[in-house]
């Protein structure tokens, strides 16, 4: 018999829908004509053990007793899955063959992989374990998946790098998290004081550029424009400062020297300039890469203010309700070649809907292939794209029609020409100052047509030669206000975490990170956003995103090595080259355990008057796992690393 275990019931229908019939349901798994069986998990059908299933003291939240560092790691049933673990344990030891389905991703890895050594498989067996890979659940793409399985070993360090993760967060979360709540109950604050390898640095993130906003202080600082004439066309030219002027400029080169621009405005009305510099060169622009989630998450939030998590459980059903994208968790933005032969087809269907830039779309070129079709960048999945089935169209409500439209424009621009224009510079001399003018013109829309018109229009600028001379009617100064950093929204928050590299002060972990994917997981960083409103660390305004008082005082609390990203940044590195086969679990748990014994020393040691003036409370501790897991592995799970 082979076994095939599916992450979820929905993967498992999926799959069942691409084999011979007839098939007969039974409780917890499909029988196929010949045998074979396809059954499922319901997300994570096992957890890591509770601090108490390794010791009864542990019930009792006492700084005594930490670190908690397990000596040899336990897996245990969840309470509301244990009948279907039943139900796959029985059928893993009747099968002959074994097909890991779960999800192509590392958390999906992991959880099946999980049931198997959970079920002691013996060795061979599991070494003769198969994988298969599923981006899509329409029924052909199910079929050739089915007809390309590889072996489960190829997987093995995505298997032990979503281990260590778990583990890490296990360890990092049921600590800290006892250690500052009992220092906290000793200031008077009775809360729960949840401490997460990644969502307390997102929490600092937050609280700093609250600091920074607040502690803001605006300067006026001073531009100088020349308004400049052409026997065609009028155009303006900023001032450039000279050396001379840096006196009176700031770190940035502002002026801040009314007089100064003063004097220079004066000098320079109804004065004749030259021309010492004249490029107009052709550009063009390749169309963006196709969406991976938080790319996604991010145009959301900006288009409709949607936050990541509506997005990410809007993606679950357009992938499996209506079938209509590809695999939504997805943390790449590059096209496999071999899936350039269905665009043809996904381009016809697209053109045929009721789309905001369908005139735009029936442009779009099946032969032209972008840079997003490259193999070396794909790994266990691909970017996030439409299916050829777009028969639910008409049925979707309308957050599921706003996303699928992004999806769907963003796969569209694949296969339109690029966005050509001539990018203009003017350097003119004005009684011994150099005034700069810049121009864009667009020569050919290219990809953009399917865009939203933007609000910046063509700068065009008269044709000049170098040496020719000009009239400025007149200078003018322009007073300006330097103004605080933008309090963060979701958009800006979730580009923060892919981009964390932006927030690391350290030189060398900043470089490490630019190549990879930031703090969290394409599939937990909405989860680590809602977890720190739902603990009330952080609030909204409006679009924006704030620290409560608790946040901060948390923040204040903690040592500065977390709640900057810096520390978490470089481990989920080494969690990233642990998937890659480039270290080691062993010395990636040796690092986080040194840290952790520092940082529960520095909790034993720290203050936490900052708690003394915030609102009492009458929770009390709860016995809560605080690490990253997937409880159903859907929409709705909800991390808490």
């Amino acid at each position: 018999m082979i076994l095939y275990i599916a992450e979820k019931p929905s993967l498992a229908r999926a799959i069942a829908s691409a084999l011979p019939t007839p098939q007969k349901k039974h409780d917890g798994y499909i029988l196929l004509p010949n045998g074979d069986c396809v059954t499922w998990c319901i997300g994570h059908l096992l957890e890591l053990a509770e601090p108490h299933d390794y010791g009864p003291q542990y019930k009792q939240w006492n700084l005594d007793h930490l670190p908690i560092v397990p000596a040899e790691w336990q897996w245990k049933a969840k309470s509301n899955t244990k009948k279907q673990l039943s139900v796959v344990k029985k059928l893993i030891k009747e099968a002959k063959q074994i097909v890991h389905a779960g999800d192509p991703d590392r958390e999906g890895q992991l959880l099946v992989d999980e049931v198997l050594h959970f079920a002691k498989v013996p060795k061979r067996k599991l070494e003769q374990t198969q994988r298969l890979l599923i981006n899509d659940l329409t029924v052909a793409a199910v079929k050739k998946a089915l007809n390309t399985l590889r072996s489960n070993q190829e997987f093995a360090a995505l298997s032990r790098s979503a281990l260590a993760r778990s583990r890490a967060d296990w360890l990092y979360g049921i600590n800290l998290t006892r250690a500052y709540t009992v220092k906290g109950r000793q200031a008077g604050y009775n809360g729960v004081l949840s401490v997460g390898r990644v969502q307390t640095p997102i929490l600092g993130l937050v609280v700093q550029r609250d600091k920074e906003r607040e502690n803001f202080v605006s300067k006026a600082f001073y531009q100088v424009i020349a308004h400049l004439e052409t026997n065609t066309l009028p155009f303006q030219a900023k001032w450039q400062p000279s050396e001379a002027c840096a006196p009176y400029q700031d770190e940035e080169g502002r002026v801040l020297s009314r007089p100064l621009a003063e004097n220079v405005a004066k000098r320079i009305t109804n004065k004749p300039g030259h021309v010492k510099q004249y490029d107009k060169k052709p550009k063009q622009q390749s169309a963006p890469l196709p969406y991976n989630l938080s790319a996604l998450q991010i145009d959301a939030a900006k288009a409709f203010s949607m936050t990541a998590q509506k997005v990410l459980d809007v993606c679950q059903a357009l992938y499996e309700r209506h079938q209509m994208i590809t695999y939504p968790r997805s943390d790449c933005r590059y096209l496999p070649t071999e899936q350039f032969k269905q665009a043809k087809t996904i381009i016809d269907q697209l053109k045929t809907l009721a789309l905001p830039f369908s005139a735009a779309a029936q442009e779009a070129n099946p032969a032209t292939r972008s840079k997003a079709w490259n193999d070396k960048q794909v790994g266990a999945h691909h970017a996030i794209i439409p299916t050829s089935q777009t028969g639910s169209f008409s049925k979707l409500n309308n957050d599921e029609q706003k996303v699928f439209e992004l999806i769907a424009r963003q796969y569209l621009i694949q296969f339109m020409p690029v966005h050509k224009y001539l990018a203009t510079k003017i350097l003119i001399e004005i009684e011994g100052g150099n005034f700069v003018a810049q121009g864009i013109t667009v020569t050919e829309l290219g990809w953009k047509h399917l865009m939203p018109k933007s609000k910046k229009e063509d700068t065009e600028l008269p044709i000049l030669v170098v040496g020719q001379q000009i009239h400025c009617q007149k200078g003018e100064v322009l007073d300006k206000e330097t103004t605080p950093p933008e309090a963060f929204t979701d958009a800006t928050l979730l580009a923060a975490m892919t981009g964390i590299s932006r927030f690391v002060s350290d030189k060398e972990i900043k470089a490490i990170l630019k190549e990879t994917d930031g703090l969290g997981t394409e599939a937990t960083r909405a989860g680590i956003l809602e977890l720190l409103f739902k603990r009330s660390f952080l609030t909204r305004q409006g679009k924006q995103i704030h620290a409560t008082p608790t946040g901060r005082a948390l923040i204040e609390a903690l040592p500065n090595s977390t709640t900057v990203p810096d520390m978490t940044a470089k481990w989920e590195s080494m969690l990233n080259d642990i998937s890659l086969n480039k270290q080691s679990y062993q010395s990636f748990m040796h690092e986080l355990d040194q840290a952790l014994r520092n940082l529960i020393h520095s909790a034993r040691e720290g203050s936490m008057s900052q708690f003394a003036s915030l609102p009492k409370t009458s929770s009390t501790p709860k016995k809560k796992r605080t690490y990253t897991r997937k409880s159903k592995r859907s929409s709705k799970a909800k991390p808490t690393t």
